[in-house]
């Protein structure tokens, strides 16, 4: 009795797997058959490019002449994060917060 449940039991789980493995094959084939349906000559296409107007060319000086080892301008200025020693006397505060402090390690033995 209890080796003709175990048959039974066998029986409906093989009839289901079946069932499922039918069923995804009936899919796979569905997709398919609907890929090679369609236009295949069907592309993406990105979008046109914008059709700016061309700036009309500028008659102006030509650029300075670069010189080797020479200053490079900067506009504006740049500014120390730390105003010097005199400046913070007079009361300015500094951009940055203090570094904070390293930490000291005893040296590394040679062996």
């Amino acid at each position: 009795m209890a080796a003709d449940h175990i048959r039974r039991t066998l029986r409906t789980d093989l009839m289901i797997a079946s069932a499922l493995v039918i069923a995804g094959c009936v899919m796979v084939g569905l997709s398919l058959r609907e890929i090679s349906a369609t236009n295949s000559e069907q592309m993406a296409q990105a979008t046109q490019p914008l059709q700016g107007t061309t700036p009309e060319p500028q008659k102006t000086a030509p650029p300075a002449q670069s010189k080797p080892g020479g200053d490079r301008p900067t506009t504006p200025a740049p500014e120390p994060a730390r105003p010097d020693a005199e400046a913070e006397k007079a009361g300015a505060k500094p951009v940055l917060p203090p570094a904070p402090a390293e930490k000291t390690v005893p040296p590394i033995k040679q062996k």
